[in-house]
């Protein structure tokens, strides 16, 4: 299963031009295409947004009786799409089904003056799709059926890539999934870690990483564990309505300078206490980064063989607790924060307590 990389990803939202304002002036997202009413579009409006190599797009329906309606009034707004560049949609959407998928969107070709595209989907877990894109003949501002919106970059904050994306599963399917990825992406599962590393006094999860054969594409996904209290995965599938995604990590080369830019435009992040600055040093090693700088932000350091991490999460994107963001940035490591787990979800169980949800 050849997959290129990353496309974009698709959120069905209540709100596309509200939803569009908030990623474009609180992350730095350039609007790039629009698809709705005016350009031929009658039942839905997209909003496509860029920064680095990275690309969203927000869609909302414009009538009660659409399916993104029932989504968003199911799962309020969320990911629907994570989409993966292929070099032949025809042939990873055959493969796919042929190794135990469930076809979503058969392989056909839309086109338009600047050229041809091809897209095809399949199921994945809750109502998540990955959409197989092959725009290799392709040079519009998206896909055919959108027009280029007009220049509204405000300098972006750094953003270059998605480095993972995150799936929040029902207790006892994780494994499913897993062997779900192995078997019909030959995705590797590269990390595990069980109840014993990721937990609090109160809750805990499991979690395995799939990756492809380049290390480009990272699908972890979660399960909740037995914990003494509701876990941030049990909230997460209750508000969600069942499993979905529950966050999406983008990577910076200078990650003091965008979440200090991020953290001007109005975006919040979850709070690290003090102490845990305490031992960085001891623990995490030398690094080029300033410990008072990352104290300042609430960023988290980690360290594993093969180098050194820093990554900080956002609080949640919408009122639902379900959605949120990740920043990270890799010098060398290939981990994902192992050592942060307990502060990180004790920050997360205190924003937990504050909704009334532990």
């Amino acid at each position: 299963m050849p997959i290129d990389g990353w496309d974009h990803v698709e959120l069905w939202v209540g709100n596309a031009k509200q939803s569009a304002y908030f990623y474009e002036h609180a992350f730095g997202f350039t609007p790039v295409a629009y698809a709705g009413p005016e350009t031929g579009v009658r039942d839905r409006a997209s909003y496509v947004l860029e920064q680095g190599d990275i690309r969203l797009v927000l869609s909302t329906a414009l009538r009660e009786d659409h399916e993104i309606s029932r989504h968003v009034a199911s799962h309020g707004d969320g990911v629907k799409d994570i989409a993966l560049t292929v070099p032949d949609a025809t042939e990873a959407y055959r493969q796919a089904v042929q190794r135990g998928a469930r076809g979503v969107v058969e392989p056909h070709v839309v086109e338009d003056e600047f050229g041809r595209a091809e897209l095809s989907a399949v199921a994945t877990y809750g109502e998540t799709v990955h959409t197989f894109v092959d725009r290799s003949d392709y040079a519009g501002p998206y896909l055919p059926g959108y027009r280029a919106a007009e220049d509204g970059s405000n300098g972006g904050a750094g953003l270059l890539a998605i480095d993972h994306c995150v799936g929040n599963v029902e207790l006892g399917r994780m494994d499913h999934w897993v062997d779900f990825y192995e078997r019909v992406f030959g995705m590797t599962n590269i990390l595990h870690f069980g109840d014993e590393q990721i937990h609090t006094e109160y809750s805990a999860l499991m979690s395995k990483v799939m990756s492809d054969g380049s290390g480009k594409v990272k699908f972890p996904i979660n399960e909740p564990a037995e914990g003494k209290r509701k876990s941030q995965i049990e909230e997460y599938l209750e508000f969600h309505g069942g499993p979905g995604v529950q966050h999406i990590a983008m990577a910076t080369g200078d990650i003091v300078g965008t979440v200090q830019t991020l953290h001007d435009r109005g975006v919040h992040f979850l709070n690290t206490p003090d102490a845990y600055y305490e031992d960085v040093s001891d623990r995490v090693g030398e690094i080029d980064e300033d410990i008072a700088d990352l104290q300042r932000l609430g960023i988290l350091a980690d360290r594993d063989d093969d180098g050194y991490l820093l990554q900080i999460f956002t609080k949640t994107a919408q009122d639902r607790p379900t959605l949120f963001f990740e920043v990270i940035e890799r010098h060398g490591a290939r981990g994902f924060g192992e050592g942060n787990f307990k502060a990180l979800f004790e920050a997360i169980e205190r924003e937990q307590a504050l909704r009334g949800n532990l």
